[in-house]
């Protein structure tokens, strides 16, 4: 869910209605997200390139679900754009219903939409696919490392995203280049 998000960020970027250093206030929904979270209060803001490292690295909730408010007004509001670029895309057995992947049993995909939506955004975005092997995020005095194991242990990985959601358990989209191959 949270590759969809960044998509439509890195959007907004290239539209440039946003830039690396625009700032996303935290709002209250925002503040209420449970964990993984930055901890923002409502009313800080952060700016979008440490948006899109915490995004990436903590994963976090609460980040997502500003990121969705700034862009689309409300987060129910940036669902249902995400669903749209979704099916723009050829993901047709995707829904979205939040920015966070947070449990919501109308929420759905596949692997293969997943790939999918992977390679679009290697595709239009290889400008900004460097900050999916962002390994470790520095951020209010605190060091963060990135979930995906792979970045450290498997030699050639530069991303993607990894998830856990009790409801469906571990995930993970995957990019490795290796030996003049790329793998997704």
């Amino acid at each position: 869910t949270k590759i969809m998000t960044l998509y439509l960020l890195f959007e907004e970027i290239e539209q440039g209605r946003l830039s690396l250093d625009s700032k996303i206030a935290m709002t209250k929904w925002g503040a209420m997200a449970p964990p993984s979270t930055l901890g923002l209060k409502e009313g800080e803001s952060i700016a979008v390139r440490d948006a899109i490292r915490a995004l990436v690295t903590k994963s976090a909730n609460d980040v997502a679900r500003a990121v969705a408010e700034h862009i689309g007004g409300t987060e129910v509001n940036f669902a249902k754009m995400m669903t749209e670029k979704a099916r723009l895309l050829g993901m047709s057995k995707t829904t979205f219903r939040n920015a966070s992947g947070l449990p919501d049993p109308e929420q759905v995909t596949t692997a293969r939409d997943m790939l999918t939506l992977a390679l679009h955004l290697q595709d239009h975005f290889p400008q900004h696919y460097h900050f999916f092997s962002t390994r470790t995020f520095k951020y209010g005095g605190r060091t963060y490392r990135n979930h995906n194991g792979l970045l450290r242990t498997y030699p050639g990985t530069d991303g993607i995203k990894t998830g856990y959601i009790r409801m469906s358990g571990f995930n993970v989209a995957a990019s490795v280049r290796r030996g003049g191959r790329h793998v997704v």
